[in-house]
């Protein structure tokens, strides 16, 4: 890129008229990298600098001087090389950042200090000219692939009938009616129950506190379940957690009761277990009445009606999980498909020295891999927004608000009265982060449906196993 030089800013003296003009001059470094440089003359930051120092003099409190009548000698020998610095600084910044702009130039973060010059070489005894430099990283110009010739898949994921019987099952044991039989007699009895940590005899250890537990008989290990047919309240088990349980629920189950799931020796443990209480629910029938309270805001009568109105949740619950997987195709495509460079040195030195705080050089190559892949993210739904013109509105925003505040409620029966709902999404409103949240998950959903528009997947059908063996694969590899 050649060397190009251009006044930004002019600057008038208030006595003279005079025209003074710093100059500001760009070269191009390195793979999207250039290097401003902004000369500043005396003539530049004088008359600001100046100006303050006026202004400090009428202000200024000072012991043995009235306020306003403090001499401007001494007002420069107690303020005069801070502000210097300030002013020189201030002026050069100002004109890079009207350089910035004018140019129109897109770039990463801020521009970064280059060069020996720094504050302290700012002299108030040396009014003269001062250079300073400093690096940018231009972003990079781009085409993003076709999609529409793009490889894509939309799963029809097959609902059964087993999962159908499955969820009305479970609907008519969650709407149960929880009894209290004086003995357990069967699997899907719930068994209340005490642990105490013990010995192999029984024998509690001292100082050991009870832990509190609600388990499904089902939830034994099998060669364990028949000890417990027949199980009434107050009686006493001395288990171990490896022989009473298979691993699936010995997992939560040492979580439950405050042990490491990942130390071997917690599986070895004895617990003296003591049933508080038998329970049984007592499954619904399938009328009228549970289909109002499973499904609320539908009328369905019959069985039948019912078991289509389940199947429909399963197929819509499935559709999204395949709407989900296309989405990541797309994502991936796009952020794997579009060529990209980047000013890699730049913004290696920028994340190092750019934050907080500084960095070393090798947590900077540890993070840079992730954080282009970031950028890349950005600058491709940059792209798609600015090109579809997609915009995302307040009263959008409110509406989704709204409907989340409502999904928080789910079945419950909140009445005609909606006027608290209002005032609610008002207070959220009120709330930048809520509201930028919500702004950037909208943007996201209608980015990802644009996208959508552009593809042409192959439909293949697939069972609910293999889509989840396809996700857990999918999930691996990334």
């Amino acid at each position: 890129m050649p060397l190009l030089e251009k006044p930004v800013l002019n600057w008038f003296s208030s006595t003279n008229k005079q025209e003074y003009m710093p100059t500001v001059t760009r070269e191009n470094i390195g793979l999207l990298t250039d290097k401003i440089t902004v000369t500043v003359e005396s003539s530049d930051y004088l008359p600001s600098f100046e100006k303050v120092l006026k202004d400090y003099a009428k202000k200024a409190t000072i012991p043995g001087f009235r306020k306003g009548m403090v001499p401007a000698g001494v007002i420069r020998k107690m303020h005069g090389p801070a502000v210097f610095t300030e002013e020189v600084l201030r002026t050069v910044e100002r004109n890079l950042m009207s350089f910035l702009q004018e140019e129109k130039l897109d770039i990463f973060g801020q521009p970064l200090a280059s060069g020996e010059l720094g504050a302290d070489d700012i002299k108030l005894a040396e009014p003269k000219p001062y250079s300073f430099s400093f690096e940018i990283g231009l972003k990079p110009e781009f085409n993003l692939p076709n999609l529409a010739t793009e490889k894509t898949t939309r799963y029809q994921i097959e609902v059964t009938d087993k999962m159908i019987d499955d969820e009305i099952d479970r609907l008519q044991n969650r709407l149960g009616k929880m009894t209290e039989p004086e003995k357990a007699e069967g699997d899907e009895y719930v068994l209340n129950v005490r642990f105490e940590a013990s010995d192999a005899e029984g024998n509690v250890e001292e100082g050991a506190l009870p832990k509190e537990n609600s388990l499904l008989v089902k939830y034994f290990a099998a060669s364990f379940r028949s000890k417990l047919i027949g199980a009434k309240k107050d009686d006493h088990f001395v288990i171990q957690l490896n022989s009473a349980f298979d691993e699936k629920e010995r997992e939560w189950l040492l979580s439950d009761l405050g042990l490491d799931k990942n130390d071997p020796a917690s599986g070895e443990k004895y617990f003296l277990m003591t049933v508080t209480k038998v329970g049984l629910v007592e499954k619904r029938n399938l009328d009228e009445e549970f289909f109002k309270e499973a499904i609320p805001g539908k009328e369905i009568t019959t069985a039948e009606d019912f078991r289509a109105e389940i199947k429909q949740q399963i197929q819509d619950q499935f559709d999204r999980e395949s709407r989900n997987h296309l989405q990541h195709e797309i994502y991936h495509i796009l952020l794997d498909h579009t060529q990209m460079e980047f000013p890699e040195s730049f913004l290696k030195r920028w994340l190092q020295t750019g934050g907080e705080k500084p960095k070393s050089e090798q947590e900077v190559e540890e993070e840079f891999p992730r954080f282009r892949n970031q950028l890349r993210w950005t600058l491709i739904t940059d792209k798609i927004v600015k090109d579809q013109n997609i915009d995302v509105t307040r009263e959008e925003v409110r509406d989704s608000m709204g409907q989340q505040i409502m999904s928080y409620f789910g079945s419950m029966n909140l009445g005609g009265d909606t006027s608290w709902l209002d005032s609610y999404i008002d207070r959220m409103m009120k709330d930048e982060q809520q509201v930028d949240s919500t702004y950037r998950r909208i943007l996201t959903e209608k980015i990802f449906a644009f996208a959508e528009t552009q593809v042409n997947p192959e439909v293949k059908n697939i069972s609910a196993e293999d889509f989840a063996k396809l996700q857990q694969e999918h999930q691996h590899e990334h």
